[in-house]
């Protein structure tokens, strides 16, 4: 059973990681994808060729969530290209870890503009087209560590911890036209970025974690599929926390 059959899906930051994992599983439900990516233009174009080979409808946009103007311009780009926007996700994100003594002010703004300004800029830009249409479902992409906080990381958890206030205001905002808004936390989700970790730390991780295992994307992307889908048409406003039991 196809769950997401003839709706578009906006995707931020796929062409990799969780975010791809969210669009293949997309496609595979029958969505059709618009996605952006920032620089890795050769894993978007087979991203793009592989969504397409499903018998969807499927497109890599060059554009920077981060930058008011280009988020419009996507949101322009991508209803004129398919004719509708039903699912916004916004994934696209970026960590500068430290310490709060080392951490610097330019580290500190990249992160809230990449990963706060993003959600903002681009509600902003699909916000009219689901208000016409009277329908639309928002997925904004936090973490456990927006949830509970994490030393080291001041920058990025306030950035989460801002989605979550963004997406539940947005939630009672426009719940009167049918159009919802949800968040998840993933939590220690396995992804090339995590690749690069040393086994015995992933093994700490991964023991810490009551499912004993690291998420997959595609345990990130079952849950987008069900805030997506007609099946949570009664769900706004909600943070679910992907976590294999982590903040349990």
């Amino acid at each position: 059973m196809k769950l997401l059959e003839g709706k578009t899906a906006i995707i931020t930051g796929a062409s990799r990681g969780i975010g791809k994992g969210i669009a293949q599983v997309f496609a595979a439900h029958g969505a059709n994808v618009a996605f952006t990516y920032s620089s890795s233009v050769e894993a978007a174009n087979e991203l793009e060729k592989e969504l397409n080979e499903l018998g969807v409808k499927a497109k890599g946009y060059k554009s920077n969530a981060a930058d008011y103007q280009q988020s419009q311009d996507l949101a322009a780009e991508v209803l004129k290209e398919f004719g509708s926007i039903d699912v916004l996700i916004n994934n696209a994100g970026i960590t500068k870890d430290n310490l709060l003594m080392r951490i610097s002010e330019e580290d500190f703004d990249k992160v809230i503009e990449v990963n706060l300004k993003s959600v903002f800029n681009m509600t902003k830009a699909v916000q009219r087209t689901m208000l016409k249409q009277r329908k639309g479902s928002i997925i904004n992409m936090s973490s456990v560590v927006g949830v509970k906080g994490n030393a080291g990381q001041t920058n990025y958890a306030a950035s989460k911890a801002g989605m979550i206030g963004f997406s539940k205001s947005v939630a009672l905002e426009l719940g009167s036209r049918n159009i919802r808004s949800n968040v998840i936390a993933p939590g220690f989700i396995e992804t090339e970025m995590t690749g690069k970790l040393p086994e015995d730390v992933v093994k700490g991780w991964r023991d810490a974690i009551p499912l004993k295992r690291g998420g997959t994307p595609e345990d990130v992307a079952n849950v987008c599929v069900f805030l997506a889908s007609d099946m949570s048409a009664y769900v706004t406003g909600q943070v679910l926390n992907v976590d294999g039991g982590m903040l349990t």
